[in-house]
């Protein structure tokens, strides 16, 4: 998919529409997760501190992550990835290889460049997005096809033309070479992929060991025998934030660990999973990471048994000097869960004290005693901060008046609404709200399409070729 995150958030935004938009994480210490086209004009690129992206592009819309509808549209991708074949290997929300040749759905190239083309049409009108597709005899060489196709394009690298196509481009293009062996091989004299093919494996494995060295010298000749692998189970489900300042106060740091258990739990819920240990992980300071785990008696998917061993793993770690980041994950999964009378102790704690009713006004009372023991001013800055949290920018949310609208941005009590929905004609209006305002609350996505079209019985069957020409390959990716 094509600047998945932003575009997504421009399709639901009509004000956004041709601007820049960059969306991550939105304090001092956040990065980059996606930027549109628009903004990447100005030289910002994911994985950049957004500080940075700020200074490139000030006036830019900065959001922060919208997962529940990037899950949804990536549902409805791979749902039509489906289609195409019994062999669909997601590598994340917004790509993934296909295996053509497994689903008979190509069996040359012609038949893989007009399959290709549906399936880019299809995903525009099922998700108002575009992809881009490339089509190739391997993997590698299929991801490599989908970048040159960027934006919005298809590129099919033809079987027998993988090693030309391949000699120009530099090091970097193949899996496994990273900055630090890009750095090695340049020092030797090899910059491009043809040095490598010339260089001979001999040399390679030299450079860089027997296993390295042997894959990156068939790599560079453009075999890659890799198959397509349908599952793909996730072994671990986690969260975590990075904090705008180091978090002080012990109470607070209890308080983030318990919000980030509920996420994981939520997580791993839509996972339709359960997890046996909790681990949690603390980045002191001094940049010091330390993780401690906790193996339940049975598998869970228990928020307050998960919030408990959180909350047990934190007594263990000291956190003087500051915190920098926290994050709660949930290992050993497995498709059930196992109730225990320490889940149901649990539970029925919970029961007595609706976390709805209470998690709000504890949360700010805990923000307000830890910002008293920080100065003067601090006290203000955790309501700024609580805010932010309660309204992220370019989060959906609902007013009982003027229907429908996402958060602009918070700040001196405010929060600064945008009415509009997918598929408006025009930029909607903008309203300013205090942040407590009872006929405000937040929402769920709108989808982008509201009624898609019908692509049960897509794709339709075709004859098979008799040209006797191979097929293009078993990987293609969105």
């Amino acid at each position: 998919m094509d600047a998945f995150y932003a575009s997504a958030e421009q399709a639901a935004k009509p004000s956004l529409r041709g601007k820049p938009v960059v969306v991550g994480g939105l304090g001092p210490r956040g990065v980059v997760a996606t930027a549109s086209y628009e903004a990447r004009r100005f030289g910002v690129h994911s994985a950049m501190p957004m500080a940075q992206a700020r200074r490139l592009a000030p006036n830019a819309a900065y959001l922060v992550p919208r997962f529940t509808l990037y899950r949804s549209v990536s549902d409805q991708v791979m749902e039509l990835l489906g289609r195409l074949s019994p062999l669909v290997e997601p590598l994340s929300l917004d790509e993934a290889f296909v295996d053509l040749e497994a689903g008979g759905t190509a069996d040359d190239t012609a038949s893989a460049l007009e399959i290709g083309r549906e399936l880019r049409a299809a995903i525009q009108a099922v998700t108002g997005l575009s992809g881009s597709v490339g089509l190739a005899g391997s993997k590698m060489l299929a991801k490599i096809a989908s970048e040159e196709a960027k934006p919005d394009g298809i590129r099919l690298i033809e079987p027998g033309t993988e090693r030309a196509h391949l000699a120009p481009m530099p090091v970097r293009t193949l899996p496994g070479v990273g900055p630090a062996t890009a750095d090695h091989l340049r020092r030797a004299g090899m910059t491009t992929v043809n040095d490598l093919a010339e260089a001979g494996e001999a040399e390679l494995i030299r450079l860089l060991g027997k296993a390295h060295g042997a894959a990156l010298h068939r790599m560079a000749y453009g075999f890659d025998d890799r198959p397509v692998v349908a599952e793909r189970d996730a072994k671990s489900v986690s969260v975590e934030d990075t904090f705008d300042m180091d978090l002080h106060d012990r109470v607070r740091v209890r308080t983030e660990v318990e919000r980030l258990a509920d996420r994981c739990v939520q997580r791993l819920r839509g996972a339709g999973r359960s997890g046996r240990t909790v681990v949690l992980k603390v980045r002191r300071y001094d940049f010091s990471t330390l993780t401690r785990s906790e193996t339940l008696r049975g598998p869970t998917d228990d928020p307050a048994v998960v919030r408990e061993a959180a909350a047990r793993l934190l007594e263990a770690v000291d956190t003087t000097g500051g915190v920098r980041l926290l994050g709660v994950g949930v290992t050993g999964l497995a498709d059930y869960t196992q109730e225990d009378l320490f889940a149901q102790a649990a539970g029925a704690r919970a029961a007595a004290a609706p976390e709805d009713d209470v998690a709000a006004p504890q949360e700010a009372a805990e923000a307000r005693a830890g910002a008293a023991d920080d100065g003067p001013g601090a006290e203000e800055a955790a309501a700024e901060q609580l805010a932010a949290r309660r309204w992220p920018a370019g989060h959906d949310v609902l007013h009982e008046v003027h229907g429908h609208g996402w958060v602009q941005g918070s700040g001196v009590g405010r929060v600064t609404v945008r009415f509009e929905e997918p598929g408006a004609a025009a930029p909607g209006r903008g309203r300013p709200f205090r942040v407590d305002d009872p006929a405000l609350r937040p929402a769920d996505p709108l989808p982008l399409v509201p009624d898609p079209p019908d692509y049960s019985s897509w794709p339709a069957s075709r004859p098979k070729s008799r040209s006797g020409a191979g097929a293009p390959g078993a990987a293609s990716r969105p």
